[in-house]
């Protein structure tokens, strides 16, 4: 599956209609952030589970402000809408790995209970 293009008019959705999605946050003039495009994109591939998103803070500002994203390259990890991990700094390959890893591996019992009081709360 290709890297999505992640902007205002997608982004929620995307999150929304995808238990686990890894968004990299990055600008064209970041060069960590360009070297980092490829291993980010050879994830993708060998994750086809897996929505892979890039955010253009140039472009987007406000959806890297809403995640509190301070310093790029940037890398959030979301499972059923939850930001679980934030990952900020050049990373390569082994470490997005562990990371991928990790996550699949993450226990998502406390969210989806939040979740539920949140739903009980709201009614």
């Amino acid at each position: 599956m290709p890297v999505l293009q992640l902007n205002k008019a997608n982004f929620k959705s995307t999150i929304e209609s995808n238990d686990f999605v890894i968004v990299d946050f990055w600008a064209p003039w970041c060069q960590p952030c360009v070297a980092f495009t490829p291993v980010f994109e050879a994830a993708s591939e060998q994750n086809p589970d897996i929505v892979f998103g890039m955010v253009n803070t140039e472009e987007d500002p406000e959806i890297g402000e809403y995640f509190e994203v301070s310093k790029i390259p940037g890398v959030l990890v979301i499972r059923e809408q939850a930001g679980i991990h934030a990952q900020v700094g050049e990373i390569g390959a082994p470490a997005l790995d562990k990371i991928i890893e990790w996550a699949r591996a993450y226990d998502m019992t406390q969210v989806r209970e939040y979740y539920a009081q949140q739903a009980a709360a709201a009614k």
